[in-house]
């Protein structure tokens, strides 16, 4: 049995979403950033230096961890834009193959200034219209260290936050894959409900976290 956690208008699944998937109905839009297959699960070895140079910052390393060696099944895949209307899934490209031709892909341009890294990430949408639509949010070290990493492929908020912009009208928010909880996060600031699946009991906690503190926050200013 899942574990099951509501805070605010959230509801947070430990367990694992081929389980919890079949139990739910319907929902507005699916928001979602699915392991990819590629090893992202170990993080990054090593340190950077600090803004000022004088002392180190290490980089978060899991080398542990195996929740990257291979990406879902594929009919989970396919599913997915089953759940809703509108579904934005990250790393689409690496799904290419399961998921219907579209139009409408996101772009995110991370500003990289390491020929070495990626310069950004794509997601497969189902979203109306024909055109890709580009992001641009600085991902490199220099800007990375400024925000606190719990998860190895964690996504910046204000992405995630762009991604709902773009699903209008849509109330309730699923993301099966649901990490450190940035999808919630994001619903949690902008007033929608919010369903989280995660299997990793670690990031479970810290989704929690952080969504809790989340819905501190907007109280506190509300």
């Amino acid at each position: 049995m899942s574990e099951i956690v509501t805070i605010g208008d959230a509801t947070l699944y430990h367990g694992d979403c081929l389980d919890v998937l079949p139990t739910l109905g319907k929902v507005d839009a699916v928001i979602t950033d699915p392991p990819y297959g590629i090893g992202a699960d170990k993080g990054k070895t090593g340190g950077a230096m600090a803004f000022n140079g004088s002392k180190p910052i290490e980089r978060m390393s899991c080398p542990d961890n195996a929740w990257d060696e291979c990406r879902p099944q594929d009919a989970l895949l396919k599913s997915l834009p089953s759940f809703a209307p509108v579904s934005i899934i990250w790393g689409g490209n690496y799904f290419a193959d399961l998921l219907t031709p579209q139009g409408k892909w996101l772009w995110w341009d991370k500003c990289q200034t390491m020929p070495s890294y990626g310069d950004g990430e794509l997601a497969w949408t189902n979203l109306p219209g024909t055109t890709p639509k580009k992001f641009v949010y600085a991902n490199n070290q220099l800007f990375a260290d400024r925000v606190v990493r719990h998860h190895p492929t964690q996504k910046p908020l204000p992405l995630i936050e762009w991604c709902l912009g773009l699903c209008k009208g849509a109330g309730t928010i699923l993301d099966p894959f649901m990490g450190s909880g940035t999808t919630g996060v994001a619903c949690a600031n902008l007033g929608r409900k919010f369903i989280g699946i995660e299997i990793e009991r670690k990031y479970f906690d810290i989704a929690c976290e952080r969504i809790d503190n989340a819905y501190r926050q907007t109280r506190m200013f509300a």
